[in-house]
């Protein structure tokens, strides 16, 4: 690939990554995304996408593909694991759609993952580059040098940290050392619809809370399996990832709860674990021609269901910064950091909040809970979902 202007690097080659290319291509500004893995792909199974999601995949120009590929759900269901009992749902037809002009949706990540890459495969603006570890970097007044783990050097004009939660980036950019462990455990299995209880194959994004413990479902991949992802606060000390572990030791955590939520979790098979990470929020994103993104720049709990909503969100952003300002990188990150960090910040200390208040409270807290989530009409979430499902990236 010849390029007649420098182009935009990039690190790391998952949904954050992937995206931001895609953004920057729509304004006419080559990038050369760095992948580590020997190949292009993305492990793990569902993740939930709001109406902020899909802002985004029009903007990025894969709305059509992203809405072929998704499970529309029709309610959020928040249901109590002591006694079986539904606390309150969220409708989330057409109502909803209307307000917030887009749908909620559930999708597998490598799905979602392979409509991004394609789209970049596509581009001739994008080069992808597999086995391309960036460890660190160096910089002048004019360009920036990704060092990569082979000990090749790739120079652009930019380069976008989008290497996750153990961002290489982010170690020079920020410096503050590991991630903080949550001690909450998530153990996640797919398993085949008709192996899932006949009564719980609910069209619905599906919340069991109990007491430091609660276990979420919804159907994937066109109703052929159903999610399981299902978290204790155990005070797991350490970060694990994808760590396989037997049925036994699952539930554990969940030995407390109704049998007819435990009866989900005796359905799943292969089930893995994974210790949550996630850091405080920090302002300093830009390190001169260099910007964090995703969760390098903001890793936050699962409690939210924006993880991957927040790294698209900053893909437009950075890409619109970058196309308003394009012989100005300085004013641009500059702008996009100002406009990105109040709403991430937001979203990762209310995820931890989530997770205390609604997710794992147990006696007279829970009950609180229940009273106070179950007055409430669609129309009331609506109201408070506003400020967040109404974002694109470039403000509410």
């Amino acid at each position: 690939m010849v390029l007649s202007v420098a182009p935009v690097l990039i690190a790391g080659g998952g949904i954050g990554g992937l995206a931001a290319a895609l953004g920057l291509a729509q304004k006419g500004i080559p990038s050369i995304l760095l992948e580590k893995s020997a190949t292009l792909g993305e492990i793990g199974a569902g993740i939930q996408l709001g109406p902020n999601a899909f802002h985004a995949f029009d903007y990025l120009g894969v709305g059509e593909a992203a809405r072929g590929m998704a499970v529309y759900v029709d309610q959020l269901r928040f249901m109590d694991a002591m006694s079986a009992e539904e606390i309150c749902h969220v409708d989330l037809r057409e109502p909803f759609r209307k307000r917030f002009g887009n749908p909620y949706a559930v999708v597998h990540r490598g799905d979602l993952h392979g409509v991004l890459l394609k789209a970049c495969q596509d581009h001739p603006l994008i080069e992808l580059r597999v086995s391309s570890e960036v460890l660190s970097y160096d910089q002048d007044g004019a360009s920036v040098t990704a060092r990569l783990a082979s000990g090749d050097a790739v120079t652009g004009r930019l380069l976008i940290g989008a290497d996750g939660l153990w961002s290489n980036i982010r170690k020079k950019v920020v410096g503050d050392g590991a991630p903080r462990v949550s001690g909450h455990t998530t153990y996640r299995s797919v398993i085949p619809t008709e192996e899932m209880p006949e009564d719980l194959r609910w069209n619905a994004a599906t919340l069991w809370a109990g007491p430091k413990c609660h276990l979420v479902h919804y159907p994937l991949s066109g109703w052929k399996v159903f999610n399981l992802a299902i978290t204790c606060h155990n005070d797991a000390p350490e970060p694990v990832a994808g760590k396989p572990v037997s049925v036994e030791e699952v539930m554990r955590g969940f030995a407390h709860i109704h049998p007819h939520a435990q009866e989900i979790i005796h359905h799943g098979k292969n089930w893995k674990l994974w210790v949550l990470c996630d850091r405080d929020p920090v302002e300093n994103w830009v390190d001169g021609r260099v910007a964090l993104l995703g969760d390098a720049a903001h890793p936050m709990l699962q409690y939210f269901a924006q993880g991957a909503c927040m790294a698209l969100e900053d893909s437009v952003c950075l890409s619109h910064m970058l196309g308003s300002h394009p012989d100005d990188h300085e004013t641009a990150l500059a702008q996009y950091r100002a406009q990105r960090f109040p709403r991430t910040a937001r979203v990762q200390m209310m995820s931890r909040a989530i997770g205390e208040h609604i997710y794992h409270p147990d006696g007279e807290h829970a009950r609180l809970r229940n009273a106070i989530m179950g007055a409430k009409s669609s129309e009331d979430y609506y109201r408070d979902l506003g400020w967040l499902y109404g974002g694109t990236g470039l403000g509410s």
